[in-house]
């Protein structure tokens, strides 16, 4: 686990050095009651409103030590994020809907997880409903020779409702654990892509009304607050389960990950700190409050 830790610490490096650096110093250099240099680091670091108003109230409030203040309360707004672990699986198999826009790094989370699930002894396939990607595909096909995970897939343009279908039938055929569902970010066609993930999830209703057991949503966290705004959208359309963080090794604005938990009050299950596959990993609030902060 201290590796993971350190693995995470890494990761984080750029956040902590630009984000975190300039926290402190508002913190350090404000002995009175004026915190305004703290709120525009809070801002700059993509916090947002809400959770930097939070954040505020607590560090005014405090007589003792601000920065201990503004790490204890950095940490309770991570809290409420629900373990990634075996428990959550449901049924056999367990169907998982990642949504997204292109570039994210969907197509790249769903192979990590497909290799993350295979190393832990479930039986997995990867079905590549992305079909007006052909990068998509291939990339997907990269990684399940990389893991030995099967994938269902479909000519570039096919009707990705109808790949998502087939997938789900060999998954079931093959009594397999996991059935991860890459999808499109983005249409190549007038579609509209949200109409598109709603077809999906009726087709897979076909097998039965259990599927599917989790839509996760992977937000590239570079992209700041349009990251929230995301996360709104693709909840009010398909419903959204957890949130896939990626690209915070990118970032020096990692504090939208305090402005998703506040705003949006959607678990966080992953973050993405590099591109390896142990680079994704199970989102732990105490872990990730103390890698940026310590």
């Amino acid at each position: 686990m201290r590796g993971l830790f350190q693995g995470l610490r890494r990761g984080l490096q750029k956040t902590r050095d630009e984000f975190v650096s300039s926290l402190r110093r508002a913190v350090d250099s404000d002995g009175g009651e004026d915190l305004e240099e703290l709120e525009e680091a809070l801002i700059r670091g993509d916090v947002g409103m809400r959770a930097a108003t939070r954040i505020l109230e607590r560090v005014r409030d405090q007589e003792g030590d601000r920065w201990s203040s503004l790490r204890r309360e950095v940490a309770q707004i991570l809290q409420g994020a629900e373990s990634p672990s075996a428990p959550r699986f449901r049924g056999t198999p367990h169907v998982i809907l990642l949504v997204g826009t292109n570039g994210s790094g969907k197509t790249t989370t769903a192979g990590k997880l497909a290799a993350r699930y295979a190393a832990e002894g479930k039986k997995t396939i990867l079905a590549a409903a992305d079909t007006y990607r052909a990068a998509a595909i291939e990339q997907l096909e990269i990684w399940g020779e990389r893991a030995g995970v099967e994938i269902v897939r479909q000519a570039r343009g096919a009707d990705a409702a109808s790949v998502a279908f087939d997938a789900l039938a060999a998954a079931i055929a093959r009594k397999a654990d996991v059935l991860l569902v890459d999808t499109a970010g983005r249409l190549q066609t007038r579609s509209n892509l949200m109409e598109e993930l709603k077809k999906i999830r009726r087709v897979l209703k076909k097998h039965g009304e259990e599927y599917p057991q989790e839509t996760l949503l992977v937000l590239d966290a570079t992209t700041g607050q349009n990251a929230v705004s995301q996360a709104r959208k693709f909840q009010e359309a398909v419903g959204v389960d957890g949130i896939v963080l990626t690209k915070l090794d990118g970032t020096a604005r990692g504090g939208v990950i305090l402005s998703i938990r506040e705003e949006i009050d959607l678990p966080v299950l992953y973050v993405g700190v590099g591109e390896r596959q142990e680079d994704l990993m199970e989102f732990s609030p105490e872990d990730f409050a103390r890698a940026l902060l310590e």
